[in-house]
């Protein structure tokens, strides 16, 4: 993103705020809840229900540490971090916020109106706690709101040398307008044509029924049968289904029970005489939401239960609480992209670390990667 003409609010009070590095489990329950539900940037894949299975399916060498924010005592921000020595290939010392293949948002859980001393403090205490690491690396973080508004504040503030390092573009819903209209406005004419005669052909085979719920009646049930939907199909014969590895299959079990019990889940599926042939499972974090992961019958594919049961989808357009919600998909997506216009920007971020020595030496390593002076954020 290019750099905008902006007043940069002044240095926050950093010495008020603690920072504490430990373990996940060690984090109180309820401070963590609470963090989560007033976040300046919803991320539900760092919520005390999604990261703690995360961090038992694929951290079992237990390197990744939760660095916690405090002030007054109340928990101002949470986000996980790991060193590391491999950076895409090279081996360059860092410290990286820590995400697994399953997790599509980096963004650290920052109290709202606490942004600028986060990052301060963060940065502060990366610069004295990390060793050799020549930067901090985050990925997957939003580069819209003032979460990531603060960290270009906070490094032009101290002249940091800091630089996006990769930009890319998925779907997003987002619209005032209802899901009939939004419908009719994303799609032409012809394809909701096409679309509703897929649906006609699609009733001849069978009863159609569209079942939505968000409580946690029949889950275990609901999980199985899509991770033995998602593993029918291309991704199963590749062995990248959630089913085709033991960890990522109970991550995917354990995720879903614990945002069902905070009332963090939404499923919907498309019905074929009672046997599920598409399936969604949405994160809600109100004021945003995450459509996890979705899945369907490919021997239904010439009707599109996948597009059929996303149109329904977009009835999350009527929620009160909801005002957007991120795709979690691949940019240009073949499927999502047929209905949803809006687009979100996630980046890849690098931040120098420690002294100047160490700072200059990141500043010349992010130059030759963008091939040419680093821009900033």
């Amino acid at each position: 993103m290019a750099s905008q003409a902006r007043t940069i609010a002044p240095a926050d009070p950093v010495g008020m705020t603690r920072v504490v590095s430990t373990r996940a489990g060690s984090v109180p329950a309820v401070a963590w809840d609470a963090l989560a539900q007033n976040a300046s940037t919803p991320n539900p894949f760092f919520e005390r229900w999604c990261l703690l299975p995360a961090l038992a399916a694929f951290d079992p060498a237990y390197s990744v540490r939760l660095a916690c924010f405090y002030r007054d005592e109340r928990l101002i921000g949470l986000l996980p971090l790991a060193l590391s020595g491999d950076y895409y290939g090279y081996p360059v010392p860092h410290q990286r916020a820590w995400l697994h293949a399953n997790a599509f948002c980096g963004a650290p859980l920052v109290l709202a109106g606490q942004e600028h001393t986060f990052w301060a403090a963060l940065l502060e205490w990366a610069d004295a706690a990390q060793g050799n690491a020549m930067f901090l690396h985050l990925t997957g973080l939003p580069s819209d709101g003032p979460l990531y508004d603060a960290l270009r504040d906070t490094t032009a503030r101290d002249r940091r040398p800091a630089a996006v390092v990769q930009r890319e573009e998925r779907a997003m819903l987002i619209s005032d307008l209802s899901p009939e209209d939004y419908f009719a406005q994303s799609m032409s004419t012809k394809k909701r044509k096409e679309l509703r005669r897929q649906s006609r052909r699609l009733g001849e085979e069978g009863a159609l029924e569209f079942v939505r719920q968000t409580d946690d009646a029949q889950l275990p049930e609901w999980t199985q049968q899509f991770l033995a939907l998602e593993a029918s199909g291309w991704k199963g014969n590749e062995r990248s289904a959630l089913a085709s590895a033991p960890d990522t299959a109970a991550f995917f079990r354990d995720s879903l029970a614990g945002a069902a019990q905070a009332g963090r889940l939404e499923r919907l599926s498309l019905n074929l005489d009672g046997a599920p042939i598409a399936m969604l499972a949405n994160f809600l974090t109100a004021p945003g939401s995450f459509s996890f992961k979705t899945a369907y019958d490919e021997r239904y594919a010439r009707f599109s239960p996948g597009v059929l049961l996303q149109r329904e989808n977009l009835d999350i357009l009527a929620r009160e609480d909801i005002a957007w919600c991120d795709s979690c998909a691949a940019p240009d997506h073949p499927m999502i992209e047929r209905i949803w216009r809006e687009k979100r920007e996630v980046v890849r971020v690098s931040v120098a670390l420690g002294g100047i020595m160490r700072r200059q030496a990141a500043r010349a390593f992010l130059t030759a990667e963008n091939r040419a002076l680093p821009k900033g954020l």
